[in-house]
């Protein structure tokens, strides 16, 4: 222990965390304790020789490249495998460039695992040199079967004609100028033996340049619906079951552009959730030349209208009122209907003294919330100035404010489930006084998603007054305590964050209790707060797993848009009782929900949980051969 013996001791470092937190939440525990270890020169996120925490290149040579002791391990298990199940790789080609079609094809030749076939349509290519390619790979080895279209029919078609040449019990997607990883294959089959019950399979991607050199990885969580919703996280690599994939009737042609993405819409309608099954390894390299979206992000016109056409067709087939909305960037925001009569919402506060806050924080929701139907309680928690005490009073003179008076020692716990008992709304929304309402439609936004069957807690996207991202949701593990931390902290605005994840509606694991929308009778189904082990710290992240684990999922939007000022009110307190108090809740949360802290569906074992930024892992924390 290093750093903290540096830092002052044990005591000293939990007196700084409990200051921390009471400032500055989860994200000042996190960057204080960075501040602590970065005394001792230590650091999880470099390596022995002190590359860049992003060096991708070296990761990739310690992480990422195959040494002769794993070819035989693969080679063993692969000898093993229960399973060997043919696995159809489908590829429409139109007038690639020759040296990358044979690279492409060379990557499926090459694979550990030889159980596959390669299902190729040509789509009428101009380039003669393309037929000569083809033959000569289907003449060397029968695994791969070529079909030659008479005419262009463009790219869903020629997808089709390949997907009719199919026999494995699986299929998955190659376009004509991509890479699969050598293992990949390897990896889609293990898999397949150790869930029998999947029926999609995706796994991790990046880009590789002309010169073999691989950028720009894209580490995904595991499913996630409304990320989904908001991007096709399944390409790249996409591996479905081929009786399925048949049963939607393959590639629509309407859908050019977007046909990959609205197949996987369609083939999502007929699975569970718990028959997706995420691989997180990179198995798809992604070509980037001058014309390609992977060089320049540049997606069609008419590619953007047709995902945007694919998923208010899939929210029709499904019966959600729902409809897409195209944003920049090729991000799709949805938006869901309220139901008429709105909810009553009941709006919770806690506070104590601090005038100016309260003041900005009320003030706000009065002047921009365009939501009509809610209620404020405010709980007062032994507020002694005289100026305060005022605001309050008058404050009651609003017909939907209410004030009560509450003066057991500080417990944000206990203060919030008593208060849920008073209110009358059939939604409930936790908010620190030291928010301040950015978006007039905040309240709209995080109702519209808490109605939702199945939708648990609702967060939002918190900002800091410098413009810096206070809030993107919670991330298990992140952060030197081990617990939690902010996703993306200190983001500044406009900026796009991890592939978009910034600006996207995602399910996560956690959110954050400063702004928190539910629906009441599930607050009270899934026990409300602990307000015997987690009176100040963590208690909001111990409330979302308990929600996650009553089978709800927990949304965070970034379409509800609020300042937070950071727990300006409760002040400081380095008291012994305060700090072993501290240490507890830590403990208690370790010892409670053990591995899932290390392990968030919502994130990557490549990524780190030292750095909020989602910074490559060193080492990764995947399994090991």
């Amino acid at each position: 222990m290093p750093a903290i013996k540096h830092g002052g001791g044990l005591r000293s470092t939990l007196g700084k965390a409990i200051q921390l937190y009471r400032r500055e939440g989860l994200a000042g525990i996190n960057r204080g304790f960075r501040v602590i270890a970065k005394s001792s020169q230590t650091t999880q996120t470099q390596g022995s020789g002190g590359c860049d925490r992003n060096d991708y290149t070296e990761w990739i040579r310690r992480y990422d490249t195959l040494s002769d002791s794993d070819l035989g391990k693969i080679r063993s298990i692969i000898n093993g495998f229960q399973k060997k199940p043919l696995i159809s790789i489908i590829m429409p080609v139109y007038n690639p460039q020759p040296e990358w079609l044979i690279e492409a094809i060379e990557s499926v030749c090459n694979q550990l695992y030889q159980q596959w076939e390669l299902c190729i349509a040509d789509d009428a290519s101009a380039d003669k040199r393309i037929r000569l390619i083809l033959e000569s790979y289907a003449a060397k080895d029968k695994r791969i079967k070529v079909e030659f279209r008479e005419k262009n029919g463009h790219i869903s078609s020629a997808s089709n004609s390949a997907l009719a040449q199919t026999t494995g019990e699986w299929v998955a997607l190659l376009d004509h100028d991509d890479l699969l990883a050598e293992h990949a294959l390897f990896w889609v089959a293990n898999t397949i033996n150790q869930h029998p019950d999947a029926d999609l399979i995706y796994s991790d991607e990046d880009k590789i340049d002309n010169s073999g050199r691989r950028f720009d990885p894209y580490f995904k969580c595991d499913w996630n619906e409304d990320l989904f919703y908001s991007h096709n996280m399944i390409t790249h690599l996409g591996i479905y079951r081929t009786e399925l994939l048949r049963e939607t009737d393959g590639f629509k042609e309407c859908m050019e552009g977007a046909q990959d993405y609205d197949l996987a819409l369609r083939y999502i309608e007929r699975i569970e959730p718990k028959q997706i099954h995420h691989i997180p390894r990179v198995l798809y390299h992604w070509r980037a030349h001058s014309k390609s979206t992977a060089k320049t992000g540049n997606v069609k016109p008419h590619a953007l209208l047709a995902r945007k056409m694919a998923l208010n067709e899939h929210f029709q087939r499904q019966e959600i009122n729902a409809t897409a909305e195209l944003l920049n960037e090729g991000i799709y925001r949805i938006h869901y209907a309220l139901s008429n009569p709105l909810p009553l919402v009941s709006l919770i506060i806690l506070t104590r003294n601090r005038l100016k806050l309260l003041q900005k924080c009320i003030e706000s929701i009065f002047k921009k919330t365009t939501y009509p139907n809610y209620e404020i309680l405010i709980i007062d928690n032994g507020s002694d100035d005289p100026a305060t005490l005022r605001y309050l009073k008058k404050l009651q003179l609003n017909s939907n404010i209410h004030v009560e008076r509450d003066d057991r020692p500080f417990s944000f716990s206990a203060l919030n489930n008593a208060a849920v008992k008073l209110v009358r709304g059939e939604i409930i929304c936790l908010l620190n006084n030291d928010i301040e309402v950015i978006s007039p439609g905040w309240l709209s936004e995080m109702v519209s998603h808490a109605v939702r069957p199945g939708i648990g807690t609702v967060g939002a996207r918190l900002w800091y007054t410098n413009g810096g991202l206070q809030h993107g949701g919670v991330i298990l593990g992140l952060g030197p305590s081990g617990v939690a931390g902010h996703a993306q902290h200190h983001m500044f605005e406009h900026h796009f964050g991890y592939f978009g994840r910034a600006n996207m509606i995602q399910s996560l694991s956690a959110v954050t209790a400063a702004c928190l929308v539910i629906r009441k009778s599930i607050y009270e189904e899934v026990g409300r707060l602990n307000e015997r082990d987690l009176q100040i710290a963590y208690n909001d992240i111990d409330f979302c797993l308990r929600v996650c684990k009553q089978g709800y999922r927990n949304i965070w939007t970034p379409y509800a848009e609020l300042y937070h000022h950071e727990s300006a009110t409760r002040g400081q307190d380095y008291s012994p009782k305060n700090r072993e108090r501290y240490a507890r809740e830590i403990q208690y949360m370790k010892r409670h929900w053990g591995d899932i802290l290390l392990n968030d569906p919502a994130y990557n074992p490549n990524l780190a949980l030292d750095y909020e930024d989602f910074s490559l892992a060193w080492p990764p924390r995947i399994e090991k051969l």
